[in-house]
């Protein structure tokens, strides 16, 4: 991959990320909605097929982002609720990336005795 690849990668993962904040100031339902979407797996599968050309492997990843799309949930069920009780954004921002690394951990040990995730 070239060093403009790479550059022209990281703007437009760059992008997506100013657009989401940008809109959740005006709308936090819209810039959730940026957010939600699975752009960047997207994007990555892409880049993975172009730069393999093995859509085996793009279905590995696919199958294993599945796995860990459930955890990943933690930060956002923990990270409200926290708020809305009264704790500060530091706090629970760091309580639901604790929860979320636990979260994250269980998933990939569930994958692992299933069988599904290398």
């Amino acid at each position: 991959m070239s060093v403009a690849q790479l550059i022209g990668r990281s703007l437009l993962a760059g992008s997506i990320v100013v657009a989401a904040s940008e809109l959740a100031k005006k709308s936090a339902v819209f810039g959730a909605l940026v957010v939600s979407l699975p752009l960047t797996s997207i994007l990555a599968m892409t880049a993975l097929y172009y730069d393999t050309r093995d859509a085996s492997q793009v279905a590995d990843f696919a199958e294993s982002i599945l796995w860990l799309v459930i955890p990943s949930l933690a930060l956002f069920i923990v990270l409200p609720i926290m708020i809305r009780r009264g704790w500060g954004f530091e706090v629970s921002l760091a309580a639901g990336v604790i929860a979320t690394i636990a979260a994250y951990a269980l998933g990939v040990w569930s994958a692992q005795v299933i069988g599904e995730l290398g």
